[in-house]
């Protein structure tokens, strides 16, 4: 059964990735996508888009702003474009997204279905069955204006969407993930993020079972018997409060307050799994508290350790120093990473930077080598020779032996050191270059 795998806050963000971004990020989704996929498979780039933290990371080290709902945007259309040449040969396809194109989606699949030969009627009752589950069965404050559905060609499916409440100025994502998915009416979310706002309605839990049946038997019956409850209970309520009126339906509406309207929609699965809950500021700034230092200084432990060692070659080319291993470092452990090491997403954005200067501009100059080097590797990896993407993979493992022994500069000064050197990096943002 699908598990919810965490929570987090989203503060809702407005603006545009901006078009020297986007495009870097398309191609980075492109080639970390692949890496994973040639080390793991599809369906474990399916099960790390189903997981909240690490798609919050992945849009981190992309450059995107390492806490705000445009992630979610931002990351599914940087997969779309990034992917599209691609999909036929890595069998992954990104279908919908945001506002009208959200509309697209089952179409979308249909024109998979048709290359693919998979059941393309399925996977778009699919598509409007959990979007209208999110939207109407699950009545949590908060309207969807993202929906994307990634299908595999064995046809297993990941979907996120997102919703927005305007009043809050929050946003709340929702994962899916077919694997093990016995059911859309068994508490059936990988994940629902976004902050308690007390209580809800979420028809699709398990334990709500016994309400939809009721519901469902309201409708069968007619409208007669639901507008005689309906006056019964208008006359109680002048009488009594509104919780002794709804013992005027022993049989039925009680179903409600234990099954389908809780504090958190998955508050019972997520306290027995003890899923790490990820809370995330309305402020722009990173702080050291956002961050595992002793996980960073692992990072850079690593990078300065295996660099040398597993870049040789590489690190002779002009532009490509010590600086750009630690943000293949930071790469690496998005591409090899264990779920638990993804619960500080800020910490990635210390790759390449953020595009609103948080935690430092974006360096240009290190995102663009942080590129041809995975891209040199994983083209190298598809005609045999693996010897650069396992490189990338001993950075990983290096970085998890040096966790507990690792050293290094304060948060306050490496960022400092960053924002220092900036301009030699080529840094950027949306207000400009440094």
């Amino acid at each position: 059964m699908a598990r919810r795998s965490g929570s987090a806050d989203l503060p809702l963000h407005s603006g545009r990735v901006p078009a020297w971004l986007a495009e870097r990020m398309a191609a980075l989704a492109r080639v970390i996508a692949e890496a994973i996929i040639y080390h793991y498979g599809r369906d474990e780039f399916l099960r790390r888009l189903s997981h909240p933290f690490w798609f919050q990371s992945f849009g981190a080290v992309m450059g995107m702003d390492w806490h705000s709902s445009g992630i979610t945007t931002s990351v599914m259309g940087a997969l779309k474009r990034g992917l599209a040449p691609l999909q036929g040969e890595l069998g992954l396809y990104v279908c919908g997204g945001r506002g009208a194109y959200a509309l697209r989606t089952p179409a979308e699949l249909r024109a998979v279905g048709e290359r693919t030969g998979l059941d393309a009627a399925a996977l778009a009752h699919t598509s409007r069955l959990v979007a209208k589950i999110d939207s109407a069965a699950v009545q949590d404050g908060f309207d969807l204006y993202l929906h994307a559905f990634v299908v595999s060609a064995e046809g297993h499916w990941c979907v996120v969407q997102q919703g927005m409440n305007t009043a809050t100025r929050e946003a709340r994502r929702y994962h899916w993930l077919s694997e093990g998915l016995g059911g859309y009416f068994d508490s059936p979310h990988a994940a629902i993020e976004g902050r308690n706002q007390g209580a809800i309605i979420n028809l699709a839990d398990v334990r709500a079972e016994r309400s939809r049946r009721v519901e469902l038997e309201l409708v069968q019956a007619g409208p007669d018997h639901p507008v005689a409850l309906l006056r019964q209970l208008r006359g109680q309520q002048l009488h009594a409060s509104g919780n002794a009126a709804l013992d005027l339906f022993p049989e039925t509406v009680p179903a409600l307050r234990p099954s389908s309207t809780l504090p958190e929609a998955t508050a019972a699965p997520l306290a027995r799994s003890a899923a790490p809950h990820l809370r995330l500021p309305a402020r722009h700034e990173v702080r050291a508290s956002d961050v595992f230092l002793r996980r960073l200084h692992a990072t850079l432990a690593a990078a300065a350790e295996r660099g040398p060692r597993d870049f040789s070659e590489l690190l002779l080319t002009p532009g490509l120093g010590a600086r750009t291993v630690a943000a293949l470092a930071f790469v690496a452990e998005i591409v090899h990473g264990a779920p638990a090491r993804f619960s500080d997403p800020a910490r990635y954005s210390l790759a390449h930077g953020g595009k609103d200067r948080q935690p430092f501009p974006v360096a240009l100059h290190v995102y663009d080598e942080t590129l041809r080097v995975i891209k040199d590797a994983v083209v190298k990896a598809k005609l045999g020779d693996s010897a650069r993407l396992a490189a990338l993979r001993q950075l990983d493992c290096q970085a998890r032996a040096l966790e507990r022994r690792a050293s290094g500069p304060s948060f306050g000064a490496w960022v400092a050191g960053e924002r220092s050197r900036s301009r030699r990096y080529g840094g950027r943002s949306v207000f400009g270059l440094e």
